[in-house]
């Protein structure tokens, strides 16, 4: 049973004549009689009773002409559903986000977001960027954001790079300068937050590399507690841009360049499973969000 066979069905029923049905769908009078005829074979009953005045139902097309409307009117609303979904106008979206991004990237990213597509239902859920693979990986989420984690059944879309800087409170003496030697920071404390994220290893990293050894570590569960105690003057930090912008422009925490290093970047980047196919509707609006976010 074919959905233009139910089509021609209920044409013919509606105007109780097979040559205004045919015009109605654009058809012959010959195809329209053929897909009646292959309908009425499929059910083994007779649909309507043909006569010079026209198409009449039978006891069996009368009971179940409602059906085949129900049929037809759900694929209607099933097609507007494709539609609005294509277009970005309704649908759900689930984003996973390590919890850097989720902080000060996201809320951006989604008020941008949500002006353009107001009718999306937004759902975040949050976690290392390992968390948020495999939350990515069960389908549990539409698209995930954080760092660069290979997996052969995910891609990796860029979305920016964020860079670390070195930040001090307003009363170090480093503060005055713009820039300081690595070796400088021997007698420095380094403010270390998150052991389980790629920040500390990068932050250990770039000291290892360069022979320094603090003389203390204070470690952190998160930012905003390292920038507290750098604030306070407790030691100085490697700390993400995308978490400073408000103590930058406050001037609260002072940037100062390292001489002798390169600049320690670490990629953001959005997680897709390779298999979720061509990105429509949210997530296409989701994606292009992102590319045009001055980041």
């Amino acid at each position: 049973m074919l959905l233009a066979h139910l089509e021609s069905f209920v044409e013919v029923a509606r105007t109780g004549n097979v040559s205004r049905a045919a015009d109605a769908l654009f058809l012959t009078q010959p195809a329209l009689t053929a897909r009646l005829k292959s309908l009425e074979s499929d059910l083994g009953v007779e649909l309507f009773v043909r006569s010079a005045r026209g198409m009449k139902l039978t006891d069996a097309g009368r009971a179940f002409l409602p059906y085949a409307q129900r049929t037809l009117g759900l694929v209607t609303e099933g097609r507007q559903v494709i539609s609005d979904l294509r277009e970005g106008a309704t649908g759900d979206l689930v984003i996973g986000a390590a919890p850097a991004v989720s902080t000060y990237l996201l809320p951006t990213i989604l008020k941008t977001y949500r002006a353009t597509y107001p009718n999306v239902r937004l759902g975040v859920k949050t976690g290392h960027t390992e968390e948020v693979l495999e939350l990515v990986l069960r389908q549990e989420v539409n698209i995930g954001l954080g760092r660069p984690v290979r997996h052969p059944e995910v891609e990796l879309i860029p979305v920016f790079e964020d860079e670390m800087l070195l930040v001090v409170s307003r009363r170090h003496p480093f503060a005055s300068r713009t820039k300081v030697r690595m070796d400088e920071l021997a007698s420095e404390r380094l403010i270390l937050f998150d052991r389980t994220s790629s920040y500390h290893e990068l932050t250990s990293a770039l000291f290892r590399e360069a022979g320094v050894v603090p003389a203390s570590v204070m470690e952190l569960d998160n930012v905003e507690a390292a920038k507290k105690m750098v604030q306070q003057g407790l030691g100085v930090a490697l700390l993400p841009r995308m978490a400073l912008s408000a103590e930058l422009r406050s001037r609260s925490l002072r940037p100062v360049r390292l001489i002798g290093a390169q600049p320690v970047r670490r990629p953001i980047v959005a997680l897709r499973r390779k298999d979720a196919g061509e990105p429509i509707g949210p997530v296409a609006g989701f994606l292009q969000t992102l590319r045009e976010a001055k980041l």
